[in-house]
């Protein structure tokens, strides 16, 4: 039984590519294709083995695309799960444009998966639960029902496990209806989810405290770009700046915050360590290319840079 199982229902091949100035209307020859293999659990579990953390990652895959991902999860030798489905894996398509050092990114739908291809996956989930933490993170795949991560999530609650979510729209509704451990949202997905502009920092941990106060989730980490973060407990409402580091991405931030924040959870860190680890996490992930993610070492490196501060 592993500490931590990942749910991605629709994972995707992660291509890179650059060019000097994107344009309509041209054709754009890029630089070479850098390939990872991509989708938010996913991404959680690859930084949760490098930080040397028990995890499975868990998701559907088909066709050619899927073997692809696989064979690159595989060279990366974290332990997976595969439940294989008839049609393709996606792929998702980003082009960092050099003289700006924007990322463009275009995401496509993805197969569309059967009932039981659906059911296989959460079959799976049921039979070989972790001890300690469900992760369910990225968007829903064409076909799979938007209570889908509030069904997984109302299982998990029945057997004591902490879940922690990162998604959005419907699915996230339904999901924190049912009530999760753990919540990290974007600003635009905050502000999605409560339908209120939220311009400050007042604003934003009153948001997240009215999610706390309801029973839906007991720890929002509010992520703001280049803002920095947010945490916001019962206990706590803890904020913390972004760290200066030389970005060559902003692809995968979020999911390194989130395997850095879990890592620092198991090792039984207070909520001030999560969040420093976090953010530490976060920011090196922006020093490589691409959906490579934090290293390890960086994370360690520069978890004493960031600055916690009560707010």
């Amino acid at each position: 039984m592993t500490d931590v199982l990942t749910l991605t229902m629709n994972p995707a091949l992660d291509v890179l590519t650059t060019h000097a100035l994107v344009e309509s209307a041209h054709k754009m020859r890029c630089g070479p294709a850098l390939k990872h293999p991509g989708g938010g659990g996913i991404n959680v579990a690859r930084v949760l083995h490098r930080l040397g953390a028990s995890c499975v990652a868990v998701y559907p895959a088909g066709g050619v695309t899927g073997e692809r991902h696989r064979q690159l999860l595989h060279a990366e030798k974290v332990r997976s799960h595969i439940v294989p489905i008839a049609q393709e894996t996606r792929e998702s398509f980003s082009v960092h444009e050099l003289s700006s050092g924007q990322d463009f990114r275009f995401v496509l739908p993805g197969p569309s998966l059967s009932d039981p291809e659906c059911q296989a996956c959460f079959d799976y989930v049921v039979a070989h639960g972790p001890k300690h933490l469900l992760v369910l993170s990225g968007g829903l795949a064409p076909g799979v029902p938007d209570d889908w991560y509030a069904r997984l999530s109302q299982w998990a609650k029945s057997r004591g496990l902490r879940v922690v979510i990162d998604t959005h729209g419907p699915a996230l509704t339904a999901a924190l209806r049912v009530g999760v451990y753990a919540f990290k949202p974007s600003l635009r997905e905050l502000r999605d989810l409560t339908g209120l502009a939220l311009p400050d920092t007042a604003s934003q941990k009153a948001a997240a405290q009215a999610l706390i106060h309801s029973g839906q989730v007991e720890v929002v980490a509010l992520t703001l770009g280049e803002d920095g973060a947010m945490w916001v407990t019962a206990q706590h409402a803890l904020m913390a700046a972004s760290l200066p580091v030389n970005v060559r991405t902003t692809i995968g931030a979020g999911d390194s915050f989130v395997g850095g924040w879990l890592w620092s959870w198991l090792q039984g860190h207070d909520a001030t360590q999560q969040f420093r680890t976090a953010m530490a996490a976060s920011a090196a992930a922006l020093l490589g290319e691409g959906t490579s993610l934090c290293q390890a070492d960086d994370v360690h490196r520069l978890m004493a840079d960031v600055q916690v501060r009560e707010i």
